[in-house]
């Protein structure tokens, strides 16, 4: 994806935050349950930041666990929805690359459904800056469950509209393991979990979900529209009872400060 495209889906959700907030799935308690366990310190007590926070989805679990939670979020709409989502919850503007955060003043730093939209050759050396020693660099991505027949059915007419090269949903192609630590000058020592979960929602919100994702943020409304209308023929012939079941595979990497 050249840098351009890559730009524009980035910043393409703050003028969707309404509708990603509303509409994207959340993360399941083993997820943290997990995340516990391999950085090997619990999370309640421990002071987090949330980088690339964006509506404040991992936020406010995160603070549900008993952290003393900051938000970083660079967009300036998401930063809105997310003070109207997580009241009290401090968000400072920033991003990855360039934390606004003192050095050595964090046992967490987390990236939910984030760190790809960073550079790992400048995310990597801020975030063991700004984390404590022993302190956990924490990413993690809801995957679509590719096993699963009808979901794998959904991603091959993704990829036929959108063609190969920008079908990913969420801007990154490859594993998130192999592509994580690409570029960072050490790569630090991580462990790899994943989490399956899932959720059942109307046809209609697992449309918004799928349509609050930058690829198709900046297609066209048209198009969009089109495509959407398409694809909820497809879903009824597998959800007559207009519920979709949604599986997830949490991608977590977990990253400790020595």
């Amino acid at each position: 994806m050249n840098a351009s495209l890559r730009s524009t889906r980035a910043h393409s959700f703050n003028a969707a935050a309404a509708q990603y907030a509303a509409n994207r799935p959340t993360y399941p308690p083993a997820l943290f349950d997990a995340l516990e366990d391999l950085a090997g310190r619990p999370l309640a007590g421990a002071r987090v930041a949330d980088i690339g926070a964006g509506t404040g989805i991992a936020t406010a679990l995160l603070k549900s666990r008993g952290a003393h939670v900051l938000a970083v979020e660079p967009g300036e709409g998401m930063a809105a929805q997310f003070r109207r989502s997580v009241p009290g919850v401090p968000v400072l503007r920033g991003d990855g690359n360039a934390l606004p955060l003192a050095t050595a003043s964090t046992d967490f730093l987390t990236y939910a459904q984030a760190w790809h939209w960073t550079d790992p050759a400048r995310s990597v050396p801020e975030a063991l800056r700004v984390l404590r020693p022993g302190g956990a660099l924490a990413l993690w991505w809801n995957m679509d469950a590719q096993d699963v027949p009808w979901i794998a059915a959904q991603a091959d007419r993704i990829k036929r509209h959108f063609g190969a090269e920008h079908a990913s949903k969420s801007g990154a192609g490859g594993t998130r393991t192999e592509l994580a630590f690409a570029g960072a000058p050490d790569v630090p020592a991580h462990t790899h979990r994943v989490v399956r979960w899932s959720r059942t929602v109307s046809v209609d919100t697992h449309l918004a979900n799928v349509g609050s994702h930058s690829i198709f943020l900046v297609l066209g409304e048209e198009d969009a529209r089109a495509f959407f209308a398409e694809e909820r023929q497809h879903l009824l012939e597998v959800f007559p009872d207009g519920l979709v079941e949604e599986v997830y595979d949490v991608e977590l990497i977990v990253a400790t400060r020595p």
